[in-house]
C-alpha cells in the first residue's frame, strides 16, 4: 500500500469517528439542557422524559436492521443516509417551536444515529484488515465511544450556559456537513451485494418492534412500576416478538441474523460482557452526575469538568496504550483487568459522603473508571468483531451496539429504581432528603459494581487471537 493510500485510510477513520462522536455526544448532551428545554417549550415533568426516550426508543430499535442493511446495500451508502437523516433531524430539533416537533425530530435522530453507528464499526473493520492496525484503529473508535458521553455533559453545560439549549442540536449541522463531504470523497464506493440475497422483511419487522417495545417498557418502568400490568405486558409482547423472530431466522432462506453467528464464542461472550458493563457504566455516569449536582451542589458546567480526568485517562489508553496492550497480552486479560478496575471505581463511589472533597472522594473513582474503560473497551470490540466474516460485519456491529444499548437502558432503569426505593425508605425512616438521596445513589453504585465484577469474570472466557507484531507507526 502506498503512503498516500495509507494516509487516506487513517484520515477516513478520523472522519468516521467524528461522525460517531456526534451520535455519542447526543445521548448525553441533552440531559444537561433538559431544565432549559422544559421552561422554553412548557414541558410538564412527566412529558419531558420523552426528549430523551424518543431518541433511545428508535436508536435501540433500529441498530440490528441498520447494520444488516449496510451489509446488503452498501455500508458507504447507509452511512451517508444515516448521517443525512441525523443532521437534518438535528436542524429540526434546534428550531423546534413545539413539544411535538421536538420529540418527533428526536425519534428521527435516533433512526439516523442507529444506522450510522451500526455501519461505522463495520466500515472501520473493513478498512483495517491487519490485526495490529485494526487494534490501533479500534482504540481511536473506542475512545470516541467511551469518552463521548462525559464530553457531551461538558459540552452541554458550556453551550447551555453560554448560548442556549438550541445550540446543543444546531452544533451538529457543521459537523454533519463536514463529515458528509469528506466521507463522500474518502469512503470506498465499491460494494458487492451477496448474490441472490434478499432482505428478511418479516425478521426485520419483528426484531425492530421487539427491541422498541423492550426499550419503551424499560425506560418507563420506574414511573409505571416494574410489576405493573403495563410494564409486564409490554415486556411479554417484546419477548413473544423476539421468540417469533428467532423462529423466522431458523427457517427463512436469507435470515436477517443468521443464528450460526452465535457459534462464534468471542462474539457471544463479548455481547454478554457488553450488556453487564453498560448496565454498570451507564448507571454510574447518570447517577454520579446527579450525585455531584443534587448532593454536592455542582453546577452543570462543574459536573462536566469533573469528568475530564476520566476522559483524559481514556484518551491516553484508547489512543495509544490500548493497542500495545492487546498486541502484548491479547484480549482476555485487558478486558478482565479493566473491568476489575472499573468495579473498584464504582465501589469508591458507593462510599460517597454528603460533604465531599473532590480530590479525595470523587477523583480516585473517576480515574479508576476512566482507566478501566480505556483498557477494556478496545479489546472487547476487537474480540466481538475479530472472528466474524466481512459480509456479516455490519450485523455483528449492530448486535454489539444493541447489547450495549439494551444493557445500558435496562441497567440504568433497574439501578435508578433501586436508588428511588432506597431513598423513599430512608425518608420514611425520618432521614433528611439529601441524606436519603445519597443513600439511594450508594446502593445503586454497589449493584452497578456487581454487574461490572461479573463482566470481568466473563472476560476470562474470551479466546485470545494470535497476537501480531506491532507495525512501526501508521
Amino acid at each position: 500500500m502506498t503512503d498516500a493510500a495509507n494516509r487516506q485510510r487513517w484520515l477516513t477513520l478520523y472522519i468516521l469517528c467524528l461522525g460517531v462522536l456526534m451520535i455519542v455526544l447526543d445521548t448525553t448532551i441533552v440531559t444537561v439542557a433538559l431544565p432549559s428545554i422544559k421552561t422554553a417549550l412548557g414541558f410538564a415533568e412527566t412529558n419531558l422524559v420523552w426528549v430523551v426516550n424518543a431518541y433511545m426508543l428508535t436508536f435501540g430499535g433500529f441498530l440490528l436492521l441498520g447494520g444488516r442493511l449496510g451489509d446488503l446495500y452498501g455500508q458507504r451508502k447507509l452511512f451517508l443516509m444515516g448521517l443525512t437523516l441525523f443532521t437534518l433531524a438535528s436542524l429540526v430539533c434546534g428550531i423546534a417551536g413545539t413539544q411535538t416537533v421536538l420529540v418527533a425530530a428526536r425519534a428521527v435522530q435516533g433512526i439516523g444515529g442507529a444506522v450510522l453507528t451500526a455501519v461505522a464499526l463495520a466500515l472501520i473493520t473493513g478498512l483495517f484488515p491487519q490485526a495490529d492496525e485494526r487494534a490501533k484503529a479500534m482504540g481511536i473508535y473506542s475512545f470516541v465511544c467511551a469518552a463521548g458521553g462525559s464530553i457531551g455533559a461538558l459540552l452541554g453545560g458550556v453551550l447551555t450556559e453560554l448560548l442556549n439549549w438550541r445550540w446543543i442540536f444546531l452544533v451538529n449541522l457543521p459537523i454533519g456537513v463536514l463529515v458528509f463531504v469528506w466521507c463522500g470523497r474518502l469512503l470506498p464506493k465499491a460494494h458487492t451485494r451477496p448474490e441472490g440475497v434478499r432482505l428478511d422483511i418479516a425478521g426485520a419487522i419483528t426484531v425492530t418492534l421487539s427491541l422498541m417495545l423492550a426499550v419503551y417498557a424499560v425506560v418507563n418502568g420506574n414511573g409505571w412500576g416494574w410489576l405493573s400490568m403495563r410494564t409486564l405486558s409490554l415486556l411479554g409482547v417484546a419477548a413473544l416478538l423476539l421468540a417469533i423472530f428467532l423462529v423466522i431466522e431458523s427457517r427463512v432462506r436469507d435470515p436477517l441474523m443468521p443464528l450460526a453467528m452465535f457459534r462464534h464464542r468471542n462474539l457471544s461472550v463479548a455481547n454478554g460482557i457488553g450488556m453487564l458493563w453498560a448496565a454498570g457504566m451507564f448507571a454510574w455516569f447518570f447517577l454520579s452526575a446527579l450525585y455531584l449536582q443534587l448532593v454536592l451542589g455542582y453546577s452543570p458546567l462543574e459536573v462536566g469538568l469533573a469528568f475530564v480526568p476520566a476522559d483524559l485517562i481514556m484518551a491516553i489508553f484508547s489512543l495509544g496504550l490500548s493497542a500495545w496492550v492487546v498486541v502484548r497480552y491479547g484480549q482476555s486479560a485487558p478486558v478482565s483487568v479493566g473491568l476489575a478496575l472499573a468495579t473498584v471505581g464504582l465501589l469508591l463511589f458507593a462510599r460517597a459522603p454528603l460533604v465531599a472533597n473532590f480530590w479525595i472522594d470523587v477523583l480516585p473513582g473517576m480515574c479508576l473508571l476512566g482507566l478501566g474503560a480505556g483498557l477494556a473497551f478496545n479489546p472487547l470490540l476487537l474480540a466481538a468483531m475479530g472472528d466474524v466474516e466481512e459480509k456479516d460485519a455490519g450485523l455483528a456491529s449492530g448486535i454489539v451496539n444493541t447489547s450495549f444499548m439494551m444493557g445500558g437502558a435496562l441497567g440504568l432503569a433497574v439501578l435508578a429504581s433501586l436508588a428511588d426505593a432506597r431513598t423513599a425508605g430512608l425518608k420514611a425512616a425520618g432521614q433528611d432528603a439529601v441524606v436519603a438521596l445519597n443513600g439511594g445513589y450508594q446502593i445503586a453504585f454497589v449493584v452497578g459494581a456487581a454487574f461490572t465484577a461479573l463482566a470481568a469474570l466473563l472476560g476470562l472466557l474470551i479466546h485470545n487471537a494470535k497476537a501480531p507484531q506491532m507495525a512501526p507507526g501508521h
